[in-house]
């Protein structure tokens, strides 16, 4: 009985489906402009993470634009939202789950993150181990860069609890959850090596570190943003946010201008 349900589930997902390589190519492709509405995202993410889970599906290769644009841009200084977004719970998931199942998850969720990151027209700088960083150029639009940062991440909330999660459930798998911490800030485009098209490029700045704190004290599913992001933000966004008032003093950075504790603000919706 059990073997006729999941066949009669997966069958109602294959039927269902289009090509996933074309919806993976139109989320992940060169054409930033190019998007899709919020429905179709959280189905195509569906139907992704399920493919990966029962054919071994494979993503299509990300093209990546943030290396060219680092490289066009080296050992200049750029104003920029950084978004952090980590996996909760993967330590735990590696002592209980197969090796191969963690790998396809990380994978899957590492890759869906970067997908909402572009859709949002931000770009992916690296994959760390459970870990995703995104960062959006805010050169002559600082306003419009902090309002894709806080909308990319709540999208990241929902794709995951509304896409991700109940393929998992299917397979008894546990949900994920994130942690998200951004920031705003200038960073310098770093090469590490004369070689101009093969040495390792990065970013560096107050900004990358501070993103990463925020989001280290995080709790599960919680959107932190940095003061200069909020500041940004519209007043109709701007009251979704509450200042968090720190009571043991779990957060001692300051202000890079005033000197004062830096302020953190949480998303309630």
């Amino acid at each position: 009985m059990t073997e006729n349900i999941d066949k009669n589930k997966d069958e109602k997902l294959s039927k269902t489906s289009m090509d996933n390589t074309d919806v993976v190519d139109m989320l992940l492709s060169k054409n930033k402009e190019q998007t899709v509405d919020f429905e179709t995202m959280i189905l195509e993410t569906q139907k992704r993470v399920w493919g990966s889970l029962k054919k071994g599906y494979e993503y299509s290769g990300m093209a990546d634009e943030s290396e060219k644009f680092l490289r066009k841009n080296v050992f200049l200084k750029l104003d920029m939202v950084v978004l952090y977004v980590d996996l909760v719970g993967s330590t735990t998931m590696t002592l209980e789950m197969p090796a191969e199942k963690i790998a396809i998850i990380v994978s899957s969720f590492s890759q869906e993150m970067a997908a909402v990151i572009r859709q949002h027209h931000g770009y992916v700088l690296k994959f760390v181990g459970d870990a995703v960083i995104g960062y959006f150029v805010a050169e002559g639009n600082s306003l419009l860069a902090a309002d894709n940062a806080v909308n990319c991440a709540k999208s990241m909330i929902t794709v995951i609890q509304k896409g991700i999660n109940p393929i998992l459930n299917q397979y008894d798998y546990p949900d994920l959850m994130v942690k998200i911490g951004i920031d705003f800030g200038q960073n310098i485009v770093v090469r590490y090596g004369s070689d101009a098209e093969q040495s390792h490029v990065d970013l560096m700045g107050p900004a990358m570190n501070i993103a990463a704190k925020i989001q280290n004290i995080a709790k599960p599913n919680q959107i932190l943003i940095g003061n200069d992001v909020y500041q940004k933000l519209h007043p109709t966004s701007q009251k979704n946010f509450l200042q968090i008032v720190w009571k043991n003093n779990e957060w001692k950075y300051r202000s890079r201008l005033t000197g004062e504790i830096y302020k953190i603000y949480e998303f309630k919706g």
